[in-house]
């Protein structure tokens, strides 16, 4: 694994434990197993970090979601519905989000780069939605939903909002088959 791929699994992994204010040079240093200078000449800046860690985080998603449409390509949305369902309904990817919103407030970069990260997201989504034989028209509308259904299972954090997530994630896909 190279030194970059390091600092960003260690960087996640520090979101997921302790959250975003856990992202500090000497945590992540320490964590990733590399010296601070090898953090900020991959990342110089936090704001670079934080686009990198949600990258980082989005692309392993997006991966999970392609194999699992290839998989059951044509064969209806059920596990792309669960996957998505297991991604919606694990709090520690919304968080790493509502993170970079509110860090956008501050730094208004990271705005500029959210409104390219969603578009990329989408295109990620609406090639995900065809390889699963599914309408991909409607990605907006998915996407939307599962923002939504992920913030609303955070805020809640109990069965019931977990059920409800799932159960929102599988009319939205069944909407687009």
């Amino acid at each position: 694994m190279d030194v970059r791929s390091k600092i960003l699994d260690a960087a996640l992994q520090l979101v997921f434990e302790s959250g975003i204010a856990a992202l500090t040079q000497p945590r992540i240093a320490l964590a990733a197993g590399v010296r601070q200078s090898h953090l900020t000449y991959y990342f110089p800046t936090r704001t670079v970090l934080l686009e990198g860690v949600a990258q980082h985080m989005m692309t392993g998603l997006v991966a999970r979601m392609q194999a699992v449409a290839q998989a059951h390509a044509g064969r209806g949305a059920d596990a792309l519905a669960r996957a998505m369902g297991e991604a919606v309904t694990e709090p520690r990817h919304a968080r790493v989000m509502l993170a970079l919103v509110v860090a956008s407030d501050e730094e208004p970069g990271i705005k500029v780069w959210l409104r390219a990260f969603i578009r990329r997201l989408r295109e990620n989504m609406a090639q995900v939605l065809g390889e699963a034989g599914l309408d991909a028209s409607g990605v907006a509308l998915l996407h939307t939903t599962l923002v939504g259904a992920a913030i609303l299972n955070v805020a809640r954090d109990n069965a019931n909002s977990r059920r409800e997530a799932r159960s929102t994630v599988r009319a939205a896909l069944e909407m687009l088959a």
